[in-house]
């Protein structure tokens, strides 16, 4: 099979676990180091707990609902709200409409980007790639990537 960088108005695609991202703004397009990624997630998408300690991340919902667990407190948060997670504190989000959810998680400095871009790979066409559960060799590279860009994994995904 060949690999396609593919792309949507110019913008690079990649698979990111079962995701698909699109980078909006990269980290190194202008002076404050800001990067914009759009995320298509499918239902039952759920990141680990972990905690950013170089960033915060914000998550602007463009459709669906997500449920978000913040410093051990939940939220559900529908399309057009914007939820913040502060660097330091653990979090992690479970997609609950059954559509899924497409998503704006906008960072500072290029540690978040840097781990996407390594943890992913080129899209072969521009829709979420097919569904994999996450195999242990897969689960370590993802926990060795995100400590290497100062993100610690402390918990699992919501069940």
């Amino acid at each position: 099979m060949t690999m396609i960088n593919a792309t949507i108005a110019g913008k690079e695609l990649l698979w990111f676990n079962n995701t698909l991202v699109t980078i909006r703004v990269s980290s190194a397009d202008g002076e404050d180091g800001i990067c914009v990624i759009e995320h298509r997630q499918p239902y039952g998408d759920s990141a680990p707990l972990h905690v950013h300690h170089n960033e915060d991340e914000v998550f602007h919902i463009l459709e669906g609902r997500i449920r978000f667990v913040l410093d051990g407190r939940e939220r559900i948060a529908d399309a057009g709200e914007t939820v913040l997670a502060p660097k330091g504190l653990p979090h992690t989000y479970r997609v609950e409409s059954p559509e899924g959810a497409r998503t704006l998680t906008v960072t500072r400095g290029s540690a978040f980007e840097t781990m996407v871009r390594k943890a992913s790979r080129p899209a072969e066409r521009p829709d979420l790639p097919p569904a994999a559960v996450p195999t242990p060799e897969m689960i370590e590279a993802l926990t060795r990537l995100c400590a290497e860009n100062g993100i610690d994994i402390v918990g699992p995904p919501m069940g």
